[in-house]
């Protein structure tokens, strides 16, 4: 396929180099393609170069990626001078697991580029601040706009913080830079005290993994 590329490779050398040049990290999704598979990836890239890059584990019945092989079943975790940075790609999302995996191997922010199309709207709104939430992590979600082959895109790009506020969103109908203050100890401390001694949380603590087995059973599809 003529758009598709290595990692490392042309975009990311590029993208390298603007990053040293203004001193920042950025996430972007493309197309990677390794000898005779082909992988919707996304790249972090910082002032250093490449850093790593995240292979879209889950693949709905959708647009390109009806062709394309599915990630090595790994979410890894990067650590930078902004925090531990994680991945993962727009139908990700849906599966609570991915995001929860990331918290776990010590992710400050995720990040989630995403491909949101009309009916989507639910997932920019909701399930994406739940993710931050019920993780106590950051998340920078970016969809796009406009319309592509009959397709329309609702953007609604955010920034949510690790309390699942959002600190700043984009609309559906132009392209917009959004920008927020994200807080690394907010993240890295998933204690919640509410009131000292009455009111105390703790997703990470208080959880029961030895109850989860039925999550990592292998079901056929009802579909």
């Amino acid at each position: 396929m003529p758009y598709m590329e290595t990692i490392p490779g042309p975009s990311t050398e590029k993208l390298a180099s603007c990053c040293r040049e203004l001193g920042v990290h950025v996430v972007v999704g493309l197309l990677e393609i390794d000898d005779d598979k082909c992988f919707n990836a996304a790249v972090l890239v910082g002032p250093d170069g490449l850093v790593g890059k995240y292979r879209k584990n889950h693949l709905p019945f959708l647009g390109i990626d009806r062709f394309l092989d599915p990630g090595e079943g790994s979410f890894p975790v990067y650590k930078t001078a902004i925090g531990n940075i994680g991945m993962h790609i727009c139908y990700d999302c849906n599966f609570p697991e991915s995001a929860r995996v990331m918290m776990l191997l010590g992710a400050d922010i995720l990040a989630l580029p995403t491909n949101w199309p009309a009916g989507r709207e639910k997932v920019a709104k909701h399930v994406v601040i739940a993710r931050a939430y019920e993780n106590k992590v950051h998340i920078v979600a970016v969809n796009r706009v406009g319309s592509e082959r009959g397709t329309k895109f609702i953007g609604l790009s955010k920034i949510i913080n690790a309390w699942g506020d959002t600190l700043a969103e984009a609309g559906g109908e132009y392209e917009q830079i959004i920008h927020g203050e994200l807080s690394l100890a907010e993240a890295k401390e998933k204690h919640m005290v509410f009131k000292a001694g009455e009111f105390e949380l703790d997703f990470l603590c208080d959880r029961r993994p030895e109850l989860y087995g039925e999550i990592t059973k292998v079901r056929k599809s009802s579909g």
